[in-house]
């Protein structure tokens, strides 16, 4: 994957791959998090939700303009100390909201001093000459750094929950959570049902509901800090692998404003540096209601998974659900890969296939645990999102390729489109998964899960369509906007990308008002809507875009 590519490229990847890590930890719990610990309704979760991925995303503009005047390198070390703090705080158990806004604060600037400006090297690194033709494949490299944390971070937070729900001899019920924040309130109508979960939890020791929604909501919300300090541990990595194999990229570490490398510098005029930037404006403000549906993922999407999708599943489907039977099946189509390469040596062919029996093993072993009824987290369903980017990243890859060779591969711009055309689909798939359920306010009513359950297949073939479109147009903005950017402003216009992304963040939380209060199929049609809108406005700047494209 790496070959023919400068090494600072694997330094950045795994650096970046950390950080993701610690912040994908985060993302599945956050809205399961607020609403367990403080009994936050939707809309309040929302806007924190926005407020919080907007800072994230935002204030990487003014880490960009900071880094364009300091250096790169020097700012992202920062942000990344800055980070360990803001998640290290997060595992402090506390009922402070003032405390944990104030740790949300700290996360979200250091990752605007850390985002952008890894990307500005990473796109320094291949200015150099025998590197520009990579250029893109390295983001897609890059890309799979990301997701790759990104998938185990889900299991881990659920792994660390469910431990210290069960040293405290509780188990996860998802409907709990709101039932017991309802029951205070005055409001839950089923009373004995919560009273029938608490007696089986609490066996002998159960007194009343109001001793056990205590204890119950106290230790769920120590295994979602726990996983937060988690968080800090993968970013403490992270700095160490950047500052001490820094020596692989030290060379692309530098201003285009200081000219410390003349060779690679580039000047235009102001009339060139105009028009990159309206392009690069324009296209970021498509992105905007990309991020703004996607990123439904660790909201909507998740309250979808924990009330209106079923939590137990048949042995096959628990497999997908299963982190060492999960594993298995990729070692397995990993080492088919090696054995059926025609271009790979006996002793590779022999160790795909040696991959292949122990991998089988093990899922024959796991498989053998599954009983006929297994239990599934809401918060599981996000790890297939970064499984998907890094499995089906090769094969758009090498599409593209082989487009390219044949002279049809699609611009940039052209590429971002597309990808906006098949994130509609996607939110059709939910429309569909929805017709003829309860709408969440009146579920809100009635507390805990939906009366009729779907099966998790709607929600995994929404994440791959959402993840075939995030392939056409996440890391291809960040190859554009690399590409296109005036080279004294490119840490600015990289968080100018993610300022765009910060708004679209902002306005993924309000969709939690018309979840509230819509029917479902009302809410999905929404994001239907705003995704062919951004496509056809996409496709009528696209000659503008195409034609910067070809001059920079």
């Amino acid at each position: 994957m790496f070959k023919n590519h400068p090494k600072g490229l694997i330094v950045l990847f795994f650096a970046n791959m950390g950080e993701r890590f610690g912040y994908y930890t985060m993302i599945p719990i956050f809205a399961l998090f607020f609403q367990a610990k403080f009994g936050m309704s939707p809309e309040s979760v929302g806007n924190l939700w926005s407020a919080f991925l907007f800072a994230i995303y935002f204030l990487p503009l003014f880490g960009g303009i900071l880094a364009d005047k300091i250096g790169y390198g020097r700012t992202i070390t920062v942000g990344i100390v800055f980070m360990i703090i803001g998640y290290a705080l997060m595992g402090i158990p506390t009922n402070s909201m003032l405390f944990i806004y104030f740790a949300l604060f700290v996360i979200a600037l250091g990752t605007g001093f850390f985002k952008g400006n890894l990307a500005v090297i990473l796109g320094n690194l291949y200015e150099e000459q025998g590197y520009k033709k990579l250029h893109d494949a390295a983001f897609n490299i890059f890309y799979m750094g990301i997701n790759i944390g990104a998938f185990f971070a889900p299991y881990a937070a659920t792994f660390l929950r469910d431990w210290l729900l069960r040293k405290d001899g509780f188990t996860y019920v998802a409907s709990v959570p709101g039932m017991i924040h309802q029951f205070y309130k005055g409001k839950l109508e089923n009373i004995a049902e919560l009273e029938a979960i608490a007696r089986d939890q609490m066996g002998n020791a159960y007194t009343n509901i109001t001793d056990f929604g205590e204890k119950y909501i106290n230790s769920l919300s120590q295994g979602y800090n726990a996983a937060f300090a988690l968080a800090a541990c993968s970013i403490v990595i992270s700095l160490l692998i950047f500052k001490f194999y820094k020596k692989y990229y030290k060379h692309a570490d530098y201003l285009h404003s200081k000219k410390v490398n003349n060779k690679n510098s580039v000047e235009l005029t102001p009339k060139q540096t105009k028009e990159r930037i309206v392009a690069l404006i324009l296209v970021f403000t498509v992105v905007i209601f990309f991020w703004m549906a996607f990123h439904q993922n660790g909201l909507t999407l998740t309250w979808f998974a924990r009330d209106y999708t079923v939590d137990s599943v048949s042995p096959f489907t628990k497999i997908f659900f299963d982190l060492p039977a999960f594993l298995s099946i990729i070692a397995i189509i990993i080492g088919l890969v090696f054995v059926v390469k025609k271009s790979s040596l006996p002793k590779t062919k022999a160790s795909g296939a040696m991959v292949m029996i122990i991998a089988a093993i093990v899922l024959w072993w796991r498989y053998g645990t599954f009983g006929d009824a297994n239990p599934i987290s809401p918060e599981l369903f996000q790890s297939f999102n970064p499984i998907f980017v890094v499995f089906l990243t090769p094969v758009i890859v090498a599409f593209f390729a082989w487009l390219n060779k044949r002279g049809k591969e699609p611009s940039s711009p052209k590429k971002i489109g597309i990808g906006m055309l098949l994130l509609a689909a996607g939110w059709i798939i939910m429309i569909l998964a929805s017709l003829g359920l309860i709408s969440p306010k009146a579920l809100a009513g009635i507390g805990g899960t939906s009366p009729f359950l779907v099966a998790p297949y709607w929600l995994i073939g929404m994440y791959f369509t959402l993840t075939v479109s995030e392939l056409f147009i996440s890391p291809m903005g960040l190859a554009f906007v690399a590409k296109v950017s005036p080279p004294k402003f490119r840490g600015m216009m990289q968080g100018g990308w993610l300022a765009a992304t910060a708004i679209g963040n902002m306005l993924s939380g309000q969709v939690a008002k018309p979840y509230a209060a819509m029917e479902l199929w009302q809410t999905y049609t929404l994001l239907v809507v705003t995704s062919l809108m951004s496509a056809t406005f996409m496709f009528l700047i696209i000659k503008k875009l195409e034609r910067v494209t070809e001059n920079s």
